[in-house]
């Protein structure tokens, strides 16, 4: 297990931030609050755990080798039967020979999962995306957040890992159920309390004695508070003096879940100098402790933290509740087309779709989709097409059209014609457009999302869709 280390890690941050003080306002009349200030990341209608973590596992990817192994993990995953990392491995166009497994069922399922990647052998990928859905008026609502987050482990990397620590215990500060599926909390002090003393001190306290260092030697912590005021109080018994990055990001983004103590640990990475010991900390029924020593820059480290300073401020709780799931909104007919996918369909052309790949004919013309019969007006004849993935490649918008006819679960719906760098062109729907809307010539990126929910058979498929390239930058507090 030593010596494996970290090679690269990836981030994603929705672009809507709901603001907390807003929020609380809405909600002043009813004596109901949670936290009051800073921000929440919020997932728009077309964003989920999977589209989240494939995100954030691009940004990881990005120069480096392809993994031979994908991990998952989230407690809000769409599907109870269907592999996410099964999805994933097709959504960044992996070999099918990768292997993808998910973890589930616990919030410091991804620490786990990295521990497991570096405790083995080969080029592991972890990733995590979290959608967690909470009642209103709830104190869940406001301090939780969606984001996703990766990390690609490695023989050798950028940050070593020293020492290692766990212990699992069936400790019931929070839970959600099939049939309570939003979150039931105990209360705070006594889960403070025992997570502390019981569950977290013991665990770090191994891991430095395994690593023999002083808790005081350790320069940046990632520790996933289970309760306000824990990190706190664990640093007072410890004798720690590393800030908690992990504290922050809740400030400003929300609790990530399973995503947090990895989006953390990337912010950790960002601000640590050559040398430094960095503590990173999942908790959920149990706890696991990982000191890393740093040896160089981080990738991907200084992408994640500037996902950070990307956000959309916005205060319509009504529009944030919408878009959480909260409330169930009539949108009338418009809204009651069948969305079924049939199976032989997706077999057929899932992979093309998840992954965005089109084909390139003989000639070098490419499309999307491919075709028997390339769409070149010098073809002569069906002919088979090299893959081509567009995800990665620079594009601009040819034509853009906006519209409320066509239903759209945060309207309005937009759509248009996008040119890419390669000759291809394709028909997409547009997201994450807060203001003004970009103009013809404008460059755009490509985001794995949700193109469609079969709400009828609780079934979703996904496609990609073009952005803004120039994202809104927003003050952090």
């Amino acid at each position: 297990m030593m010596g494996r280390s970290i090679a690269g890690v990836g981030g994603y941050l929705p672009l809507l931030r709901l603001s907390r003080k807003a929020a609380n306002a809405a909600l002043k009349w009813s004596g109901l609050s949670g936290p009051r200030e800073g921000f929440r990341a919020v997932a728009r209608w077309d964003e989920d755990p999977v589209t989240l973590a494939v995100e954030a596992a691009r940004v990881a990817l990005d120069g480096a080798p392809a993994p031979d192994k994908v991990i998952f993990a989230s407690t809000s995953a769409p599907f109870f039967e269907r592999s996410h990392a099964a999805m994933l491995v097709d959504a960044l166009s992996l070999s099918r020979s990768t292997v993808a497994f998910d973890v589930a069922g616990s919030r410091r399922g991804a620490v786990s999962a990295l521990l497991m990647a570096l405790e083995g052998t080969g080029t592991g990928l972890v990733t995590a995306g979290e959608r967690r859905p909470t009642q209103a008026g709830s104190g869940a609502q406001l301090a939780y957040g969606d984001g996703g987050a990766a990390c690609i482990v490695a023989d050798k990397g950028a940050a070593r890992l020293l020492a290692a620590a766990s212990l699992s215990h069936d400790f019931a500060d929070i839970y959600a159920s099939r049939e309570h599926p939003t979150p039931y909390a105990a209360e705070e002090r006594f889960v403070r309390d025992v997570a502390v003393a019981e569950l977290i001190a013991p665990v770090v306290r191994e891991a430095c004695r395994k690593a023999k260092i002083a808790a005081g030697e350790i320069a940046l912590s990632a520790v996933v508070e289970p309760a306000s005021g824990a990190y706190k109080a664990l640093a007072g018994r410890l004798g720690l003096t590393a800030p908690n990055v992990a504290t922050d990001l809740a400030a400003q983004a929300g609790d990530l879940g399973a995503a947090h103590p990895l989006f953390a640990l990337a912010l950790a990475f960002d601000r640590a100098k050559p040398g430094d010991i960095v503590l990173l900390a999942g908790f959920g029924s149990g706890c696991d402790a990982l000191l890393f020593q740093v040896e160089r820059e981080v990738p991907g480290a200084r992408a994640v933290a500037e996902a950070l300073t990307h956000g959309a401020p916005f205060s319509d709780y009504v529009r944030f509740l919408n878009l959480s799931g909260a409330v169930d909104l009539d949108w009338g007919p418009r809204s009651e087309f069948d969305q079924k996918v049939a199976a032989p369909v997706l077999e057929r052309y899932g992979r093309d779709m998840m992954g965005f790949v089109g084909g390139r004919d003989a000639e070098g013309n490419v499309q999307f989709p491919k075709s028997r019969i390339p769409v070149s007006p010098h073809a002569h004849g069906p002919e088979p097409l090299a893959d081509v993935r567009l995800a990665d490649v620079p594009a601009r918008i040819v034509s853009l059209t906006s519209d409320r006819l066509n239903y759209c679960p945060d309207p309005p719906f937009v759509f248009g014609l996008v040119q890419f760098e390669n000759g291809a062109r394709v028909m997409m729907e547009f997201t994450d457009i807060e203001g003004p809307p970009p103009a013809v010539g404008d460059p755009v990126a490509t985001r794995f999302r949700i193109k469609a929910i079969d709400r009828r058979r609780g079934f979703r498929t996904y496609f990609w869709k073009a952005v803004p390239t120039a994202r809104p930058t927003m003050e952090i507090q």
